[in-house]
C-alpha cells in the first residue's frame, strides 16, 4: 500500500484547490477566481460572482470525484505576463495577482481544460488523489488579499487528510472543537460581552469574567512574587518616540493606533508594556548592588488587527497582558531564566497543563538580519546562552530559526489542550539591545557603567486568549479554585429561603464564592440553571437539611447526591481550593 507523506499530502490539498475550482465553474460559468491553496487540514477557493449556498457542496464534491475518476494530468508551464493577462482577461483578481508579481514568467497549471495561475506543487493525475479522503466543509466571507478595504468573496473550505479513516477522526475531533467554542461557552457561564456600539475586538468583561480575570491576576502575582517580582503600573498611551526608540514603531507600524486632541496632543495607545518598564529603570541611577530588578505588570495593550482576523477572545484589539521584565547583570542571567522556568511549571502543574510539554529554543533567521534589531555578537551570546540553558535543565530545546523576538531570541514552552491541538504562551526573551537602545546603565563594583541585561517573559500570555484556552480546554466546567461561582445554594421552596440565605452567608465568610438561587422557581429549574452554568457544587437544602443543619450535595456532572453537615462540607471545600483541587 502506498503510504502518502507529509510532502504528499500537500500537493493532494492544492490539487484539490483546482478542482474545486473546476467544479465551481461548471456550475456557475460566469464565477471570478481569487486564490487557492492548501491549509494545514485541507484547501479553500475564493470566488466572485456565485450565488451558492451549503446545500450546494454535495453537488460541487460529487462533480470533484468525477474529475478524480478522470485521472486528468497536471501540467506545468510559464507564460511572459502579456499572454498571461490575455489568458485572463475575464478575471480580475487574476490580473492583479499577475501585476503584483515581480518575475518575467509566469506559471500556469492546467487540468483538463482548466487552466490557473499558479507558483506549482501538485500530484501528477487527480487519479492519485484518495477518493474518500476528502469532502467540503463550509462556506464563509473572505475579504480579498486579507484586506477589509477590499471586495468581500466567497471563500469555499474543504477538508483533505491522507486516507479516510484520519478524515473521519477529524470531523469527530472538529465537532468536539465546536462544542468547546469559547464563545458559546463564555456566554452560558455569562463572563464576557461584545457589543456593536462598542466595537468588535472590544471584549466586556461580566461580574463573573471579571472574577475569573482576577484569580488568574492574583495567582499569578503571587507566585512570581516568590520569586522577587514586584508589581509596577504604566499608562495606556505615550509618545511616539517611546517605540520609535524601541524599534516597535517601526516593525509594526501598522498595528499602532494613534491618540490625538483638540489641544494638539499627539500619542499612541500602548502595543507592548517594555518600552515603559525601560523608563522606571531609568528613573534613577541604578547600582550593581540594586540587581536583579524585577517589574511585573498585568495592564490593557493595543494592536489594529485587520479586522478579518478579529474573533472572539483569542484576537482582540484591547489585550490584557501580564508582562514581565528582568534587568540584570551578565552573571545573573542564567539564574533569573532558571527561576521564570520554574514559575512556569508551577503555574501551568496547578492547572494539569505542564505535560507533554515541547520547547524550542526560537532563534534569528540568519538569512534575514534587517528584521532584528542589535548587535552580531549579542545575538550569538545570547543564542549560546540559551543552549547552555536548555542542557543544564534537559528541556531538549528544539532550534526553531526565523521566530525569534525583535530584540533577542527565546525560549518557548508548547503544551497540547484536551483535544490535543498545540498551544504556545509561556517565553522567555533574552534581550540585550533594548537597554542599550535607551542608554541603560548600572555602576559595577569598579565604579565603571556597565549596559544590563533585559529579560521578557510572559507566564500565561493575554488574559483574553488564556481564558478562552481554559474554557474550551475544561469545556466550561472550570476547576473549582478557579470558577466565578464555586457553590450554588438551592433551597426547596420559598419557606425554605431563610436556611438557606444563612447556609450562603455561612460559605461566604469561609471565602467561597456563592451564589443563593432564592428565586420562585422550580427546584429542577433551577438545579437546571447551575448545570447550565456549570457550578461545581450545588447545595439543596429543604426540611431535612434545616433540621440536620445539613446540606445535599450534587457535584458538577454527578446524578447522586449526598447529605453532609454544613461546616463539613464548607471545611472540606476550603481544604480543595487552597490545594487548587476539585
Amino acid at each position: 500500500m502506498h503510504i502518502i507523506n507529509y510532502m504528499e499530502i500537500d500537493k493532494i490539498r492544492h490539487s484539490l484547490a483546482h478542482l474545486l475550482a473546476i467544479a465551481v465553474l461548471d456550475s456557475f460559468p460566469k464565477a471570478k477566481l481569487g486564490i487557492g491553496p492548501a491549509t494545514d487540514t485541507g484547501f479553500y477557493y475564493d470566488f466572485d460572482d456565485i450565488d451558492i449556498s451549503e446545500s450546494d457542496l454535495k453537488k460541487l464534491e460529487k462533480k470533484m470525484k468525477e474529475l478524480i475518476r478522470q485521472d486528468l494530468k497536471f501540467e506545468r508551464s510559464e507564460t511572459t505576463k502579456e499572454k498571461a493577462k490575455k489568458l485572463f482577461k475575464n478575471q480580475p483578481f487574476k490580473l492583479e495577482l499577475i501585476k503584483d508579481i515581480a518575475e518575467k514568467k509566469v506559471g500556469l497549471e492546467k487540468t483538463g481544460d482548466f487552466v490557473d495561475l499558479c507558483r506549482g506543487g501538485h500530484v501528477k493525475s487527480t487519479g492519485e488523489i484518495p477518493f474518500d479522503a476528502f469532502c467540503l466543509d463550509r462556506i464563509a466571507g473572505a475579504y480579498w488579499k486579507g484586506d477589509e478595504k477590499n471586495k468581500m468573496l466567497v471563500r469555499i473550505y474543504g477538508l483533505a487528510f491522507k486516507n479516510g479513516q484520519e478524515l473521519a477522526d477529524y470531523k469527530i475531533l472538529a465537532a468536539e472543537a465546536a462544542k468547546r467554542d469559547h464563545r458559546k461557552i463564555g456566554k452560558k457561564l455569562d463572563l464576557f460581552h461584545f457589543s456593536e456600539l462598542v466595537g468588535p475586538g472590544l471584549p466586556l468583561f461580566t461580574p463573573k469574567g471579571t472574577i475569573l480575570k482576577e484569580i488568574l491576576q492574583k495567582n499569578i502575582e503571587s507566585i512570581c512574587a516568590e520569586y522577587g517580582f514586584a508589581k509596577v503600573w504604566t499608562p495606556h498611551i505615550a509618545k511616539i518616540k517611546l517605540y520609535q526608540t524601541s524599534g516597535h514603531a517601526q516593525k509594526f507600524a501598522e498595528e499602532l493606533f494613534k491618540v490625538a486632541s483638540g489641544h494638539g496632543h499627539e500619542f499612541t495607545l500602548k502595543p507592548v508594556q517594555c518600552p515603559h518598564h525601560t523608563q522606571l529603570y531609568a528613573s534613577h541611577p541604578r547600582s550593581y548592588r540594586e540587581l536583579p530588578i524585577r517589574y511585573m505588570e498585568s495592564e490593557k495593550q493595543y494592536r489594529a488587527e485587520k479586522a478579518g482576523e478579529i474573533g472572539g477572545l483569542n484576537r482582540v484589539y484591547a489585550i490584557t497582558v501580564e508582562d514581565g521584565h528582568t534587568f540584570c547583570t551578565a552573571d545573573q542571567i542564567k539564574d533569573e531564566i532558571k527561576g521564570l522556568i520554574k514559575i512556569i511549571e508551577k503555574f501551568y502543574k496547578q492547572l494539569g497543563l505542564y505535560k507533554d510539554i515541547r520547547v524550542s529554543l526560537s532563534f534569528k533567521d540568519p538569512k534575514t538580519p534587517e528584521k532584528y534589531i542589535g548587535s552580531e555578537k549579542d545575538w550569538e551570546l545570547a543564542q549560546k546562552i540559551l543552549k547552555e540553558i536548555s542542557k543544564e535543565l534537559k528541556l531538549d530545546a528544539k532550534i526553531e530559526e526565523g521566530e525569534a523576538a525583535l530584540y533577542g531570541p527565546k525560549i518557548d514552552f508548547v503544551f497540547k489542550d484536551s483535544l490535543g491541538k498545540e498551544i504556545q504562551i509561556p517565553t522567555v526573551q533574552l534581550d540585550f539591545a533594548t537597554p542599550q537602545r535607551f542608554n541603560l546603565t548600572y555602576t559595577d563594583k569598579d565604579g565603571h557603567e556597565q549596559t544590563p541585561i533585559m529579560i521578557h517573559r510572559a507566564i500565561l500570555g493575554s488574559y483574553e486568549r488564556f481564558i478562552a484556552l481554559l474554557l474550551e480546554h475544561f469545556a466550561g466546567s472550570l476547576p473549582l479554585w478557579l470558577s466565578p461561582v464555586q457553590v450554588m445554594v438551592v433551597p426547596v421552596s420559598q419557606k425554605h429561603n431563610p436556611y438557606a440565605k444563612s447556609v450562603a452567608k455561612k460559605l461566604s465568610q469561609a471565602g467561597l464564592r456563592v451564589e443563593l438561587a432564592d428565586k420562585n422557581d422550580t427546584v429542577g429549574k433551577k438545579i437546571r440553571v447551575g448545570e447550565i452554568q456549570r457550578i461545581p457544587y450545588l447545595l439543596i437544602v429543604g426540611d431535612t437539611e434545616k433540621k440536620n443543619k445539613s446540606v445535599n450535595v450534587r457535584q458538577r456532572d454527578k446524578a447522586k447526591t449526598k447529605e453532609i453537615k454544613t461546616d463539613a462540607f464548607i471545611a472540606e471545600i476550603v481544604k480543595k481550593t487552597d490545594k487548587k483541587h476539585g
